[in-house]
C-alpha cells in the first residue's frame, strides 16, 4: 500500500461564482521555456494556458492569486529518507530524549522545516523495541496528525534484531509496529547477528500486512545484497535500500553484477547525498550513474537532519539534488527527478506533471532555468493539495557603487543601505 493515497478528482467544473478552494498561480515559467497561467481545484491542476489566458476564470473564477513571475514552477520534492525521532537532537546535553513530548516537537519541527524547503511528502524512520519500545513511534504518529493538510508525514518502523532469542521481542514490536500505524517496515539488517534472517523475518511481516519494505544497508557485502535481491524479487508493493555507499566501493565488475540483480528484482537505491544519517556509520553515496544505468530506479534523501550523525544537516531536497549534479555526474534533470519523481514513487505517491489532472504537489523555485534553481534556490513557494502552504523570501542588497551604475547590473533589494 502506498505511504499516502492518491488524491480524489476534483468535481466536475461549472460555471459560478468564485471557487475559495482554487488558486491561480500567475507568470510562472516551466523548465521547457514557457511561461504559463496554473489553475489549482480541489488539489488538483485543473488547467495550464498561456500567461494570462485563465486570469478571467474561464468556466470557474478563481478564489485566490498568487503571481510567480521570475520563478520556476516545478513538481514538488518528497523526503524518502529522514530520521523525525532524532532530527534536531545534535545540541542537545546529554543523551537524546526520547520522551514523547520531545520526539513529537522535534518531529513536527523537522517535517515543517523540510517543508519550507518544498518536501510536501516525508517518509521517516524511526526505532521501535528496545529502550525506546513504540513510545518514539506513537509521538511522530501524532505529529503527523498535527500536521495534516500541511505535508504528509508516514513512518518506517526500525526495530533492532529480529532473529534469535533476542529476536523474539523485536518481531513482536514490529508487528504491534504495524498495527499502530506503521505504514512501512524496515530496520539495519547489518547488525542483527542474522541479516538473512533479519530480511527474511522483514518481508514475512510486510506480506502479511502488504506493506513496502525500507531496510538500511551500507550494501559492502555483495553475497548478502544477492540473497537480499532474490528474496525482494516477489514482494509487492515493493522493496527499498538506502544508502548504499559501501556499494561503490566494491570492484567495478563486482559493482555491476550487484546492480543488475537489484535492477532485476525491482529494488529501489535511495542515496544520501549530504551525508550519513542515524542508521549508518560510514559516510558517502551510492553509485548513482552505476546504479541508473543498471535500469535500477534511484531516488535522493536527506538523511540526517541536525542530529549526531550529521548535526549541520539541512533536509534540503533541493541540496541533494546539487550536490548530485554537481559532485556525482547527473544532469540538472536529473538530479532533481531523484527528488521529486522518483522519490515519490518510493512513497508510492502518484506521479506530479505540470499538466491539468495531475496533482497539485508544486514548488515554486526563483529563477530562470533547473541549473539556476538548483545553485541558487532561496526564494521558494510551496503548494500541497492545490493551497499554498510554505513561503520562503531571500532578498539580496548591495551598496550603490559605481560599478553597478556604469555597467547597468541588476540590483535586488528593497531600500539603499547605507
Amino acid at each position: 500500500m502506498p505511504d499516502s493515497q492518491p488524491q480524489p478528482p476534483p468535481p466536475s467544473s461549472s460555471p459560478g461564482p468564485a471557487d475559495p478552494s482554487s488558486l491561480l498561480l500567475c507568470g510562472a515559467r516551466l523548465t521547457d521555456g514557457r511561461t504559463v497561467d496554473v489553475r489549482l481545484v480541489g488539489g488538483r491542476i485543473e488547467a495550464v494556458g498561456t500567461a494570462g489566458s485563465l486570469a478571467a476564470g474561464g468556466t470557474r473564477a478563481c478564489g485566490e492569486r498568487v503571481d510567480l513571475g521570475g520563478y520556476l514552477l516545478l513538481p514538488a520534492p518528497a523526503e524518502p529518507h529522514a530520521h523525525a525521532d532524532t532530527a534536531l537532537s545534535a545540541d542537545a546535553r546529554g543523551p537524546v530524549s526520547y520522551e514523547p513530548q520531545d520526539v513529537q516537537r522535534r518531529a513536527t519541527e523537522a517535517a515543517l522545516l523540510q517543508l519550507g524547503h518544498g518536501a510536501t511528502a516525508v517518509r521517516a524512520h524511526v526505532r521501535v523495541g528496545d529502550v525506546q519500545g513504540l513510545g518514539a513511534l506513537a509521538a511522530v504518529l501524532q505529529a503527523r496528525r498535527a500536521l495534516r493538510g500541511l505535508a504528509e508525514l508516514t513512518t518506517v518502523a526500525m526495530p533492532r534484531v529480529l532473529t534469535g532469542v533476542a529476536g523474539a521481542d523485536g518481531l513482536a514490536v514490529l508487528r504491534d509496529a504495524v498495527k499502530m500505524g506503521a505504514s512501512v517496515v524496515g530496520g539495519r539488517p547489518d547488525l542483527d547477528p542474522d541479516p538473512a534472517g533479519y530480511v527474511e523475518a522483514v518481508l514475512e511481516v510486510a506480506s502479511e500486512h502488504g506493506c513496502p519494505v525500507d531496510l538500511h544497508t551500507d550494501a559492502g557485502d555483495p553475497a548478502r545484497l544477492a540473497r537480499l535481491a532474490a528474496m525482494a524479487g516477489g514482494l509487492r508493493p515493493g522493496v527499498t535500500l538506502s544508502p548504499c555507499g559501501d556499494l561503490g566501493r566494491l570492484p567495478s565488475e563486482v559493482a555491476s553484477r550487484t546492480a543488475d540483480q537489484l535492477a532485476a528484482a525491482g529494488v529501489t537505491v535511495v542515496c544520501l547525498p549530504q551525508g550519513g544519517c542515524g542508521g549508518v556509520d560510514r559516510r558517502g553515496a551510492a553509485p548513482v550513474r552505476l546504479l541508473r544505468a543498471a535500469g535500477v530506479r534511484v531516488a535522493a534523501g536527506s538523511g540526517a537532519l541536525r542530529d549526531v550523525s550529521n548535526p549541520v544537516g539541512r533536509g534540503d531536497p533541493l541540496e541533494a539534488a546539487f550536490l548530485l549534479a554537481s559532485r556525482y555526474g547527473l544532469s540538472p534533470g536529473e538530479a532533481y527527478d531523484a527528488v521529486s519523481g522518483s522519490a515519490r514513487a518510493v512513497l508510492g505517491l502518484p506521479e506530479v506533471r505540470l499538466e491539468a489532472g495531475f496533482p497539485a504537489e508544486l514548488l515554486a523555485v526563483r529563477g530562470d532555468g533547473l541549473a539556476g534553481a538548483l545553485s541558487l534556490a532561496y526564494s521558494r513557494v510551496v503548494v500541497h493539495r492545490g493551497r499554498v502552504v510554505a513561503r520562503t523570501s531571500a532578498v539580496r542588497e548591495y551598496c550603490s557603487s559605481a560599478a553597478s551604475v556604469e555597467l547597468g547590473l541588476p540590483r535586488q533589494g528593497r531600500g539603499q543601505l547605507s
